[in-house]
């Protein structure tokens, strides 16, 4: 079937975000344009400091400053009040960042439960939710055990699952095994490609190796604030 009428995603156009650092004026980025189709993994290569964390800022609706166009699942962020903003991201993102930013009172089970919550879902659905995902990333076991009480890899994959614990039409993901060694951070990612293509949802994924962004359908480069 043809993916002529199917829109991103997410749509980029000429987004820019500056700062000023001691009377100095950083381009950060300098009109960067991005689509992201249903389904499709992106990695988002750069070194530190390239401004990949910025530019997954902009497309969290995170925060303000940038100039251009930012449309998630078909709605202008610039045209949207602080409200929908809100909704935006509740309705249609998942965030996994690199440290994994559990709730250090609740177990694996709640850390997941709780934004399906938020976001209205009964108590009875949203942990049957959580477990399907914890059972998928190998923690069948683990679902009662408190962050301080997990591995790294086993902290991160309960991050993964809360990402994707209210069916995000876009994962944003920064460096999100960037703090685990090298045979962790492969499991991990693995487990996460496959959740995330079993989903169906898309993702944008920053990393700086270039081992681990050859694993997914697109790489794109952020260079001196353009993408390449």
């Amino acid at each position: 079937m043809s993916n002529a009428h199917v829109r991103p995603v997410v749509e980029l156009r000429s987004l820019t975000r500056s700062f000023e650092q001691g009377g100095v004026r950083i381009d950060v980025l300098r009109g960067v344009n991005l689509d992201v189709m249903p389904g499709e993994i992106v990695a988002l290569l750069g070194p530190s400091g390239s401004g990949k964390s910025t530019l997954l800022q902009a497309v969290g609706l995170l925060e303000g400053g940038f100039g251009g166009e930012i449309l998630i699942a078909g709605h202008s962020a610039e045209k949207s009040n602080a409200n929908a903003r809100t909704a935006l991201r509740r309705d249609h993102l998942g965030f996994v960042y690199q440290f994994h930013h559990l709730l250090p009172d609740f177990d694996a089970r709640e850390n997941v439960v709780l934004p399906q919550l938020v976001a209205g879902a009964p108590r009875k659905d949203a942990e049957a939710r959580a477990e399907e995902l914890l059972t998928a990333l190998g923690l069948e076991h683990r679902l009662d055990h408190r962050p301080s009480q997990l591995s790294g890899g086993e902290q991160q994959r309960v991050a993964v699952a809360r990402g994707l614990a209210n069916r995000p039409d876009l994962v944003l993901a920064d460096e999100p095994t960037g703090n685990l060694d090298e045979a962790t951070s492969d499991r991990v990612l693995e487990q996460f490609l496959a959740l995330v293509r079993g989903e169906g949802s898309a993702a944008i994924i920053a990393t700086h190796n270039e081992r681990l962004a050859a694993r997914m359908d697109r790489v794109v480069r952020l260079h001196e604030g353009v993408l390449e």
